[in-house]
């Protein structure tokens, strides 16, 4: 429409030169007026129109996340009419794009409200808003805006579990064990009488002064977890048949392990060499073990984010992690294969002090000979081809 605009221009000059109308000149520079004023007009309106998007950052698998979006006109020129379009994941919004048409007032304001469903765990970009406008007689050109984007963690689905058999022969800690070498000061299952040995820390003076004789504490054995999880999801190494669901499988049960540990108050660290967006491809995400509620957080942001690629192999990432654990660590290793150098480093973990448990992911054409062979060397290993799985460790 601009480009007819300016030929009636020009066939309007031609015409008020040829025939010496002042009101045809006249014309001319009101339409000139016109459209100078609409494009200064249209740039200042809509490069003071601001927004505000507000929403939970994170979200738990299922949850409802309500996201609000505020325009806000900063000037006192009304914005005539203006183009909002805001791009959205289509995982969480079907259609995946907001779009609507508003008038602004001088400092108005605009609110919209909608609702993303969580149904699947990622990294998702919530935008960038564009903005677009013109003049209010559409001469001037589209002029467009553009803001900024967040991001949705939608963390992975986390199955309470109530018993999971860890090896582990570390000497402290807080998980009661049987091995009665090791004993927590901490936990006094009861009282005896002193018999010659007995250290003196170890008397209970109130008892011996209710009783009359001598009595010692006896403490419960104990033993530290200190685990490190090895999440493989190099796509080479899951059958091609169930890859998706079994690697999707996988993070759930490294999110539900990691839940479980850490609610015992013990140490858990990460390594899982899928894609994270926020680290790049060819560096696998590694989370050295610690405790508490704000550590799990950070291990099921990168179980949330991380995407199974074809990546580094699962040999390469354990000869980097061995290395860096500490003796009597617990290496669960959650893949969907093993190989004979894969077992190599297993069996050279062990031979480190480290204990080793292996979950096996999906449909795996070995499965027979990698289960003889664990079973002959001692390794505890679990299959899981459905969540329902995890059944055994929530008894």
């Amino acid at each position: 429409m601009a480009d007819n605009f300016f030929l009636l221009l020009i066939l309007l000059a031609f015409v008020a030169i040829g025939l010496h109308e002042d009101f045809v000149l006249t014309l001319v520079y009101f339409f000139v007026g016109v459209y100078a004023v609409g494009r200064w007009w249209s740039h200042r309106a809509l490069n003071a129109v601001h927004f505000t998007r507000t929403f939970p950052k994170r979200a738990f698998l299922n949850e409802k996340v309500p996201l609000k979006l505020e325009l806000i006109n900063t000037s006192w020129l009304p914005v005539i009419w203006a183009q909002i379009s805001e791009s959205l994941p289509v995982e969480l919004i079907v259609p995946n794009s907001f779009q609507r048409v508003v008038s602004l007032g001088p400092r108005g304001r605009a609110h919209f409200t909608f609702t993303l469903n969580a149904d699947k765990r990622g990294y998702y970009p919530i935008g960038p808003l564009h903005l677009r406008s013109g003049d209010v007689i559409g001469l001037a050109e589209d002029i467009q805006n553009e803001g900024r984007a967040d991001n949705l963690i939608v963390y992975p689905r986390i199955v309470p579990l109530a018993h999971v058999p860890l090896p582990s022969h570390s000497p402290l800690g807080t998980l009661r064990h049987t091995q009665p070498i090791f004993e927590d000061p901490t936990r006094v299952r009861g009282k005896r009488d002193y018999v010659a040995g007995d250290s003196l820390r170890r008397v209970d003076w109130k008892a011996t002064a209710s009783t009359g004789r001598l009595q010692v504490k006896q403490f419960e054995p104990s033993i530290a977890l200190e685990t490190a999880i090895v999440l493989n999801l190099n796509a080479d190494e899951y059958d091609y048949r169930t890859r998706y669901d079994a690697t999707e499988l996988a993070v759930v049960v490294a999110a539900s392990l990691a839940n479980w540990i850490i609610g015992r108050r013990q140490s858990v660290g990460l390594w899982v060499n899928g894609e994270d967006p926020l680290i790049g491809k060819s560096q696998p995400s590694a989370i050295l073990p610690h405790k508490g509620r704000a550590h799990l957080t950070r291990l099921l942001e990168v179980l949330a984010r991380v995407r199974s690629i074809k990546t580094q192999p699962l040999v390469d990432q354990l000869r980097q992690t061995l290395p860096r654990l500490s003796w009597g660590t617990t290496l669960i290793v959650i893949t969907g294969s093993v190989d004979e150098a894969v077992f190599d480093e297993i069996f050279r973990a062990r031979r480190a002090g480290l204990d080793v448990l292996v979950a096996l992911m999906g449909l795996v054409p070995d499965r027979v000979a990698i289960i003889q062979r664990v079973r002959h060397f001692g390794v505890p290993l679990y299959e899981f081809t459905r969540e329902r799985d995890l059944d055994l460790w929530r008894k």
